[in-house]
Parts: structure tokens; C-alpha cells; sequence
């Protein structure tokens, strides 16, 4: 009370509730005595937040592990100013499953493949799995084509990111991530640009690695607002969705030693728009039936 006079009655409600805690989780009652060198822990009211207006697929859910396809704009933990509008606290509310927590990292603004783990005891097991890079990850991105590239390449370069700072940079130095490039197929947007549908196989797992070795070849991925230059977007702007998406995973399960293998369903929309052929080009049903009858 002493520390938060004006939080005094919400206090008093969080100790009746049991939700100050000792360091193993113990609630902790008006008349628990001080001990000296233990900790207790106050947990604040989260600030209001808006809800992400996107839905989460499940792809896969087990005893041990439940995969989803987390869509553009929701974050994969709470952090930040994203904490009951992150994956984790919605699945662990919505299941029921308090001790999900994610097996890798995946950013906010990246759709696709997310693995987490539904039980502590097997937590560490998938992610040493993932941090030993025993895993194989894969990416598709929208943009730009140069014909001048020989693609498919390998970008390598040393990439650093400091605390506090918002875009990741590459230095001179020995090389700490390495990205497979490969473009597997092009369309001409309104206007005559070429886009490129990209397959992107990360080696490594720095933050931004993708966006990065991708602008850095030239060709940013379609609605980056990092890299190569750092613009600013709303919070609740999702007119733009980055056009990167985690593909695919696939490794062999730390437990039992079976093949995994998860897919997913979503779609980068850039590239379904600009594949959608126009009016003009669609024959009629009059043609069609003219072209199957003259063989």
C-alpha cells in the first residue's frame, strides 16, 4: 500500500484474488508474513487492446505439440504492447492450456507455420531442436524481378541488431546468417512491373534475415516498411500486409523420432491479385466449347 497508494483498492483485489504470488507461484494472502531475500511478484492490469481482427488455423494438435497458421499483424508472444492480442494468450485462453509457449520465433507482421509446445516438460526439447537448426524452414515472398540477377543464390552476411534499435543492419565482419534465394515464378502487375514469387531457405535464424538479404539483393519484399528504408505504419493499418509467409516446416520429432512435416494454407495476396487473370483473357464458355469440338 505503501508503494501504491492510488492503486490501493485494485491492489487489495489482486491479493483476494490470489494473484500476488511468491517465486514459485504460491498466492500470497493479506496476512502472509515478509520474508527477507524472497521474491513476489505483482503482475499489472494489461492496457486495453484492440483486437486483431484475424483468426488463428490450427494445422496440428497433440499431446506435446499444436501448430498452427498464425495469420499477418497478430504477434506470436505477448510483448510489448501486444499481450492478450498475441498467439500464445489467445490459444492458451481459448484451449485451455496455460503452458503453451512457441518452439521458434516468428514476426508479428509474418504469416505462416508457428510450432509451439503445449507442456513445459517437452518445451526444451523442441526448441533446442530449432536453435540447433536441425530443422527445415521454408519461406515464400512477393517481390520485385531483376533479370539481371542469377538467381537462385546464396546470400551470406554478417547481420547485427542492436537492443533498442528497430531494423537489424549488415556489417563487415565473418558471415552469421546465410539465405537461399530462388525465384520460381514471375507475372506482370498493372502496369507492366514484374513481380516474383520467391522460395526463401534461411540457414540461420537472425532477426529480419530474410527482409534484409532480400533487400539487399535489390529486391525488397513487396510492403516492407524496414528495409531497405524504415517508414512508419499505424498499428491498426492492415492494408498492406508484408508478403512474407513460413511456408513449411518439416524436422524429425526430438520424442519419438517420427518425420514432421506442416504446410501452409495461406496465400500472399499480392501475388493472387496480380495471377488473376483480367476479363480479357478468360475465354468464354461459347469459345471454349468451339475450341474442345475442332480438337
Amino acid at each position: 500500500m505503501a508503494r501504491f497508494p492510488h492503486d490501493e483498492a485494485r491492489m487489495r483485489e489482486k491479493v483476494a484474488a490470489g494473484e500476488v504470488v511468491d517465486e514459485i507461484g504460491r498466492p500470497l494472502g493479506p496476512d502472509a508474513p515478509y520474508v527477507a531475500g524472497t521474491l513476489v511478484y505483482l503482475y499489472r492490469d494489461a492496457a486495453p487492446e484492440p483486437r486483431v481482427p484475424f483468426e488463428i488455423d490450427v494445422l496440428h494438435h497433440d499431446d506435446d505439440l499444436l501448430v498452427i497458421d498464425k495469420p499477418h499483424f497478430l504477434a506470436s508472444t505477448p510483448r510489448g504492447a501486444y499481450v492478450v492480442e498475441s498467439a500464445v494468450v489467445r490459444l492458451r485462453r481459448d484451449l485451455g492450456l496455460p503452458e503453451i509457449s512457441p518452439a521458434h520465433r516468428l514476426d508479428r507482421i509474418t504469416a505462416g507455420v508457428l510450432v509451439l509446445t503445449t507442456r513445459r516438460e517437452v518445451r526444451g526439447a523442441y526448441q533446442q531442436l530449432f536453435a540447433s537448426r536441425t530443422i527445415r524452414k521454408t519461406y515464400e515472398a512477393v517481390a520485385p524481378v531483376d533479370p539481371a540477377l542469377d538467381l537462385p543464390c546464396t546470400v551470406r552476411s554478417r547481420i547485427v541488431k542492436e537492443h533498442g534499435t528497430l531494423v537489424a543492419q549488415e556489417v563487415p565482419g565473418e558471415p552469421n546468417a546465410e539465405s537461399r534465394v530462388t525465384l520460381v515464378d514471375t507475372v506482370a502487375r498493372d502496369g507492366g512491373e514484374m513481380l516474383g514469387r520467391y522460395v526463401l531457405e534461411p540457414h540461420t535464424g537472425k532477426t529480419h534475415q530474410l527482409r534484409l538479404h532480400m533487400a539487399s539483393l535489390g529486391l525488397p519484399i513487396v510492403n516492407d516498411n524496414f528495409y531497405p528504408e524504415f517508414y512508419d505504419v499505424a498499428p491498426d493499418d492492415y492494408s498492406a500486409p508484408l508478403q512474407l509467409l513460413a511456408r513449411s516446416i518439416e524436422f524429425t520429432d526430438p520424442l519419438s523420432g517420427a518425420p514432421r512435416s506442416f504446410t501452409s494454407r495461406r496465400s500472399l495476396e499480392v501475388w493472387a491479385e496480380a495471377s488473376e487473370p483480367s476479363e480479357a483473357s478468360v475465354p468464354s464458355v461459347t469459345s471454349v466449347a468451339s475450341e474442345v469440338s475442332t480438337g
